[in-house]
């Protein structure tokens, strides 16, 4: 299978602490060093390392070595290990979107089905449940995982309380947006129980015992957790 599905999922689950969110801001702007990462958010110097390493690992960074100090030779010191922000670019929507995970899980299966001979959309299935896992085993909760993939996760009962539940509703949480809204639309079937599978993907990887179910319903995700069997 792809290696672009996985490294993705990894990308996101890393980003999912807000001290490596900030050591990444800073890397994109220039090199920077375990000191100065340390400096700049007030942590120690081995939880600064293991940050950068964390990012460095899912792909976000790339590693260089240099003595900063401009000098050379015997005596010069060690170089340092530097981080700098891959080249290219994480997009931010409003409503929140990734369709470049989705373009990604999409092609991992085109190509798992062409080597295995299985359906494609068990194989988009598989590999979405593969990416939840990935991302919710780097957080803390699925509410964190749910959020950090974009889903807007809600109580029920503050859904209710804005006018927005459904009485009829046997929800935990319901997510407020979709991810993968404009695909969704036009290709509901195939995308909705994607969906399905990458957000029970995470809650297994958190160990939430709460079941996700599909749930259509107008301005949100076709998700939805509850307790229970559903």
């Amino acid at each position: 299978m792809s290696t672009l599905t996985p490294n993705r999922a990894e990308a996101v689950a890393a980003l999912a602490d807000p001290h490596r969110r900030e050591l990444y801001r800073l890397a994109t702007e220039r090199p920077i060093g375990r000191d100065e990462a340390a400096a700049a958010l007030g942590m120690p110097r081995s939880t600064a390392a293991m940050y950068l390493d964390r990012l460095a690992e899912a792909g976000l960074l790339t590693v260089s070595y240099e003595r900063r100090s401009g000098r050379t030779g015997p005596g010069a010191g060690r170089p340092a290990k530097l981080y700098r922000a891959v080249a290219g670019e994480l997009a931010a929507t409003i409503p929140e979107r990734h369709y470049e995970l989705a373009g990604e899980l999409l092609a991992a299966a085109a190509e798992e089905a062409d080597e295995r001979g299985v359906p494609v959309r068990d194989a988009l299935d598989a590999g979405a449940f593969a990416a939840g896992a990935v991302i919710g085993a780097g957080c803390a909760d699925l509410e964190e995982a749910l959020t950090m993939c974009g889903y807007a996760p809600r109580a029920k009962d503050a859904a209710a309380a804005d006018g927005e539940g459904d009485a009829a509703s046997t929800a935990d949480l319901v997510l407020e947006n979709c991810p993968f809204h404009a695909l969704a639309t036009r290709h509901t079937t195939l995308i909705c129980g994607a969906n399905l599978e990458l957000v029970r993907g995470l809650a297994t990887a958190a160990g939430d015992a709460r079941t996700p179910v599909l749930a259509p319903a107008a301005g949100r995700c076709c998700v939805e957790i509850r307790r229970g069997a559903g």
